[in-house]
């Protein structure tokens, strides 16, 4: 392990690549998306499922989504994530909301979002077809087998999350994740030596993790937390004390918590017991105590970032001071956002979007 990066160093580092010696490409930017989807075991919802039954579907087999089949148009029309879920949630649970959205015209809401809000509002199972991407977050975005790697990350760098890899005849080959790329990535730091480069720069250095940052205190109810997130298009958000020192995060993928086990009454527990359960259900899923390690500084390397956020399967890592105050995040979408520079790439990504910098809010 390296002391400087926090990366599994390569066993010859210095060797020299050899033209002829092998086929093995030594230019990540050649890698094929298949390559890294190879033998990948999808689960794929029927659009017919209920929504329930879909978040059962996504708990069981420890997924963050699923590509959506529709059986009578023969097509996948969409990706269904947890953030479709928490948008869901509040609709049913703020039922008032709902009602005045059902006033809207058209032009402001689709016809499946008609649908669903109607179905919501007479409580009746909404078959995930109508939700999957009512959060407006992670639409349905394919490539082919042959595209490579440096344009994933040119997408991946702009904000999108997933991919379903498809062949000229639509067959799905696989799904590839901004979180299998950076780890990919960083498997083989030793073979791409611009990317073993970029792993030793710190934070500060490349111009990430400094941004203004929307958090809640530990004593709010997880469900104002949860609305706060969708209201200002948050994936998480951190959750300081009375001092604004970070205690945890919530995002969007704790819901499972909530869903998993029917407790809805979780909700209106504060952010501080809700981080407790969902450690201590970690702990019990894994077999040991996991304290997630979520906190960097501008000092620390992309090396050391990447390497948490691989840890942890965490999409983000919160950036603080020497106080544990959080003065700003480092996402995946950064991340690979650099990756896609360092290789001539424009990828940048929309803050609009990811909406991890909206202001120094704290609820």
């Amino acid at each position: 392990m390296d002391p400087l990066t926090g990366l599994p160093r390569s066993s010859s580092p210095n060797k020299p690549h050899r033209e002829g010696v092998t086929t093995e490409s030594h230019d990540w930017t050649l890698v094929k998306a298949v390559d890294l989807v190879a033998d990948q075991d999808v689960i794929v919802i029927d659009g017919n499922t209920p929504i329930e039954e879909s978040c059962e579907i996504l708990i069981k087999n420890n997924l963050s989504a699923a590509p959506v089949y529709d059986s009578s148009t023969k097509s996948y029309v969409g990706m269904f994530d947890w953030a479709d879920v928490m948008t869901y949630l509040l609709i049913v649970l703020k039922k008032k909301d709902a009602q005045e959205l059902e006033k809207k015209s058209k032009e402001e809401l689709s016809d499946e979002f008609r649908s669903l809000l109607r179905l919501a509002l007479q409580c009746q199972p909404i078959p995930v077809k109508l939700a999957s991407d009512i959060s407006n977050k992670n639409p349905f975005y394919s490539v082919l087998p042959e595209t490579s790697l440096f344009q994933v990350t040119e997408l991946f760098g702009s904000g999108t999350h997933r991919v379903a890899v498809m062949d000229a005849d639509n067959h799905l080959k696989g799904i590839l994740t901004q979180s299998k790329v950076v780890s990919y990535l960083c498997k083989n730091a030793g073979k791409f030596p611009e990317i073993g480069k970029l792993f030793t720069k710190k934070v500060e250095e490349l111009g990430i993790g400094q941004s203004d940052v929307i958090s809640v205190n530990s004593d709010s109810f997880v469900l104002d937390a949860l609305t706060i997130m969708k209201e200002n298009s948050l994936s998480s958000t951190a959750v300081v004390n009375s001092d604004g020192v970070i205690f945890g995060n919530i995002s969007m993928s704790d819901i499972k918590y909530i869903l998993g086990s029917y407790r809805h009454s979780l909700l209106w527990r504060t952010c501080q017991q809700f981080i407790s359960h969902v450690r201590s259900r970690q702990g019990v899923d894994d077999g040991q105590d996991r304290y997630p390690v979520f906190d960097v500084r501008l000092s620390s390397t992309l090396g050391l970032v990447v390497a948490k956020l691989t840890a942890t399967r965490a999409h983000r890592v919160w950036v603080v001071n020497e106080a544990m105050n959080p003065i700003g995040v480092v996402s995946m979408t950064d991340v690979i956002s650099i990756f896609a520079r360092q290789a001539g790439g424009t990828a940048e990504p929309s803050r609009k979007r990811l909406s991890d910098s909206l202001g120094s809010k704290v609820f």
